[in-house]
């Protein structure tokens, strides 16, 4: 029946296993299997689509960047995904303080627009750099700001819609433009002015108190925050604020963030643009995730407080009155904006590392929102923290103690006791009432909290919300189950009850050693789908969810449910183009792994079955080499037949477009065993890894690294025996081949590792490999935790000796690829420390160069490595000069720079002991 949709629309229509699972869940703890999912290109697909629901008894939802944490943007019907094609910022008028935007235009690109105008649009939150405006209308969002620019309700001047019965509407301030509207509103002017708007984060239920004609009878704002329930967003017209010409923060240290919210009065009264407040026990988690963070006053509570000025002398001056009127324990006032930023990122990162409790246990979203008036928080919150430890709940809080609204995610019991999980939400409902307060002070109700307006609100007051969605949809075709006649609490919880999955190939140690806790560590908060960065970058070329971490987790968590299976075409196509890089593993706040949940699940889907072809050549690839250098000159003279070369990639499962890397004249061990014994050097032992990449093709990056180790005093050793991390057959989801080879790795390593010796790896990928891989594989092996913590990186390993300097080479630029698995694994913190001791220009990529090991090889994948490339490695080496010198350490970037702009590249080592 759906299919019919397809003639109808320009945009796509998708039905398939994969799409539906991509699309079951948002940011929330829910899961409901759309029937299909519309990606509409303009406004006409989005009317044909709601006539083809109404014609056949379909439900429809709305859907922006699927980062709702309330559960209101998943349906079982039509799921209308606005982010793909109807992102338009169709006008910015600077003089007006006014943009026209469509639904699906993503936040920060809105405010990248406006800032050369010296506006932005006020409202901010968290996931401003995915997070879409039509979903900001739909769950009326707010953000730190909200104190000094308001809610979006109170930054919409003008919506088009469609309502429910398909008839297009424009709100603004006419009541008339919606049939029934201003006789709804006489009829229920006393509920209006009494139970709705009490304070400004009451965003529980609809705000029917914009209809108020003392209000300006703004029907537009009314519409803000109705959830998708009410009409399907065509357009806006936003309000756009002028941007502070100075902003100074200051940090106020409290006992705890209970005392900090009871001096908000004080604070609020010095007329701040934000307040934020953050509790010690998240800064520890902070802490604990990146080793440190920027020096905060003492206490054990936090207010971060940004003052704006005319100047930065008017900020401060504010700043410093600030001080002075409150009455904390201790202050800083930073007025470097580099600090400034420093200090923001504790909060940032705070909000996503609250996705676990302190002891690493999930927390779930479900009551992270709730607000009271702010007078009363401080006395809320020390109820609050009663009312978990009654229920026997945890959870790490921080939020906008300026509005009183307060951001926790607690281990709610969902797994284990779903029963318990509804208690709690019922009894937390019947405390934030009795401080007058909201469910939801910005996320909305969704399916989260909708069930629960029946303890805030009367049975009048529910019929009048009833009623109000009436006029918009009275045939309940939009997100039902929200709001209105509201599906229960407990309902559709997408981890509860999931089968243990036994192990089979990696450990799984951080989540219980069980494969569906850690998919459902994806909770959907979508940082996968920001513009920029490391992670996801098959993502950052398709802009298509299947290709995010998220969209893969989804697919992934419908195999742990047992709704796919590991041998099923949604899975393969799900995790086809994931490059394996890692990123997610470092850059999701949950920590969600995709690469190694690939891998697993290739072993799983070929375990004891015939594999790929790529899987044998491409898997097989260090026992190739080791073939191949015995006779490099016939391997390269074969690889450079065009003609051979081309028959010979296609048959082995690669792109015949790409080129053979040549071999050296001599492998590393080959020059290694014939060093005479005179000329090795004496001391302390250090270990160089010699990977199959840096032996078989670079041998004088190994060269490079062992007179910078000697000239340290050290004697380098190297394995005995030639073994591999078996890095090719993770990717390639082989993994016991993998563990035989780590096996043998460790017999290899342990004498040296148990004697205090380091092992120092040069490829970033094999030595990710030890440092992270090695436990997970082999973790009965007491062998392996212990040289997991014996691997360091050549600049780690330099970074432990003071008294080596590296040359200064002032006169030198360089871009910098980072590995995406040294980035991810191992960090690159040490490796800036030495160009910036180097003190050469520096240009550092920020993403995958997009060969990735064997991905950018295989058949099928040429198209999309060469557009992750153009994401970061080409405009970089286009936009360098011709004297400035490549960096990159990983062999797959140095190959695929050298294939795609015909630019050689060093590696670090080499860079630190060439001739001045």
């Amino acid at each position: 029946m759906v299919l019919a949709l397809r003639g109808r629309v320009d945009g796509e229509v998708d039905l398939s296993a994969r799409r539906r699972a991509e699309y079951s869940t948002d940011a929330s703890n829910y899961r409901v299997l759309p029937t299909a999912v519309v990606f509409p290109r303009a406004d006409d697909d989005v009317a044909a689509t709601l006539e083809f629901a109404r014609d056949n008894g379909l439900t429809v939802t709305a859907r922006g960047g699927g980062t709702s944490v309330a559960g209101n943007a998943i349906g079982p019907g039509l799921v209308l995904d606005f982010s793909r094609y109807m992102r338009r910022i169709l006008e910015v008028d600077p003089q007006r303080r006014l943009a026209r935007v469509q639904p699906g235009v993503v936040l920060s690109d809105l405010q990248r627009l406006a800032r050369p105008h010296g506006l932005r649009f006020g409202p901010d939150p968290s996931t401003q750099n995915r997070c879409t405006l039509g979903g900001m209308i739909g769950n009326n969002a707010c953000g730190p700001h909200a104190v000094a620019w308001g809610r979006t309700s109170d930054n919409v001047a003008e919506l088009r819609i469609l309502d429910g019965t398909g008839a297009a509407r424009t709100l603004g301030c006419d009541p008339s433009a919606v049939p029934g509207l201003p006789e709804f509103t006489r009829a229920n002017l006393a509920v209006l002015r009494t139970d709705l708007g009490r304070f400004d984060r009451q965003a529980s239920g609809y705000g029917l108190e914009h209809l108020l004609p003392e209000r300006g009878s703004a029907v537009a704002k009314s519409f803000v925050g109705t959830e998708g329930t009410c009409g399907l967003l065509l357009e806006a017209t936003v309000e756009l604020a002028p941007v502070p010409a100075a902003t100074v923060l200051t940090v106020l240290g409290y006992p705890g963030i209970a005392a900090a919210a009871d001096d908000v009065a004080a604070v609020m009264a010095c007329a701040p643009i934000a307040v934020e407040g953050i509790d010690a026990r998240l800064v520890d988690v902070v802490r604990a995730r990146h080793g440190s963070v920027p020096e905060l006053p003492r206490g054990g509570g936090w207010l971060f407080v940004e003052t704006a000025g005319d100047s930065e002398a008017q900020a401060l001056a504010a700043a410093r009155a600030l001080v002075r009127a409150v009455d904390a324990l201790d202050s800083r006032i930073v007025t470097d904006p580099v600090e400034a930023a420093a200090l923001w990122r504790i909060r940032a990162d705070g909000a996503g590392l609250a996705g676990r409790t302190p002891d690493g246990r999930p927390a779930w979203p479900g009551w992270e929102d709730a607000a009271v008036p702010p007078e009363r928080l401080g006395d809320y919150l020390r109820d609050f923290a009663d009312l978990t430890a009654a229920h026997d709940v945890d959870g790490l809080l921080y939020g906008h103690i300026g509005d009183g609204c307060i951001h926790v995610r607690l281990d709610l019991p969902i797994v284990g006791a779903p029963q318990r999980f509804r208690a709690f939400l019922f009894d937390a409902a019947e405390l934030v009432v009795r401080y007058g307060g909201s469910l939801s002070g910005e996320h909305g109700d969704g399916r989260a909290r909708s069930e629960l307006l029946e303890v805030m609100y009367s049975r009048e007051v529910l019929d009048v919300f009833a009623g109000y969605k009436a006029l918009f949809d009275p045939g309940n075709l939009l997100n039902p189950g929200v709001l209105v006649d509201p599906r229960p609490v407990d309902a559709d919880l997408r981890a509860a009850g999931l089968p243990r999955i036994p192990l089979a190939g990696f450990a799984f140690p951080e989540d219980d050693g069980d494969f569906g806790t850690a998919v459902h560590r994806c909770v959907g908060v979508g940082k996968c789908r920001a513009e920029g960065g490391f992670m996801c970058p098959s993502y950052q070329a398709t802009a298509d969810e299947k290709d995010s971490t998220r969209g893969r987790a989804r697919v992934l968590q419908e195999v742990a449910r047992g709704a796919l299976d590991w041998t099923s075409e949604a899975v393969a196509e799900s995790l086809d183009l994931c490059l394996a890089c890692k990123a997610c593993g470092t850059d999701c706040p949950a920590g969600v792994d995709v690469a190694t949940y690939k891998s697993e699940a290739l072993y799983r889907r070929y375990r004891r079955r015939p594999r790929p072809v790529d899987h044998y050549t491409l898997g097989w690839l260090p026992r190739w080499l080791r073939v191949a250098t015995r006779v490099p000159r016939l391997a390269n003279a074969l690889a450079r037949s065009d003609r051979l070369r081309r028959t010979g990639l296609r048959a082995a499962g690669m792109d015949p477009r790409r080129a053979v890397p040549v071999l050296a004249e001599r492998s590393f061990r080959r020059i290694w065993r014939a060093r005479r014994p005179a000329e090795r050097a004496t001391g302390p032992e250090v270990m160089l890894w010699i990977d199959t990449f840096t032996d078989a093709f670079d041998p004088q990056i190994a060269l490079a690294a062992v007179r910078l180790v000697e000239s340290l005093g050290y004697r380098v050793v190297v394995p005995r025996a030639r073994v591999c991390c078996g890095l090719t057959w993770i990717s390639t989801g082989q993994l016991d081949g993998a563990r035989a080879r780590l096996r043998a790795t460790l017999d290899a390593v342990d004498e040296h590792v148990r004697a205090g010796g380091l092992v120092v790896g040069l490829e970033p990928s094999c030595t990710a490999v030890l440092r992270a891989d090695l436990p997970q594989l082999l973790p009965e092996d007491p062998r392996a935790r212990a040289t997991a913590a014996a691997v360091r990186t050549m600049a780690e390993f330099l970074g432990d000796h003071p008294d080596w300097r590296p040359p200064v080479r002032s006169d030198r630029s360089v871009v910098v690829q980072p590995h995406c698995h040294q980035h991810a694994v191992l960090g690159f913190e040490a490796d800036r420390r030495i160009l910036a001791a180097m003190q050469v220009e520096v240009l550092e990529i920020t993403g995958c160069c997009g060969l990735a090991g064997n991905f950018g090889m295989q058949s099928g994948h040429y198209d999309i490595s060469v557009a992750v490339a153009e994401n970061g490695l080409l405009p970089a080496v286009r936009s360098a000069g011709s004297e400035s010198i490549l960096l990159a350490d990983g062999f797959s970037c140095r190959t695929q720079a050298a294939q795609l702009t015909a630019r050689e590249s060093r590696h670090m080592v080499e860079f630190l002991t060439e001739e001045a």
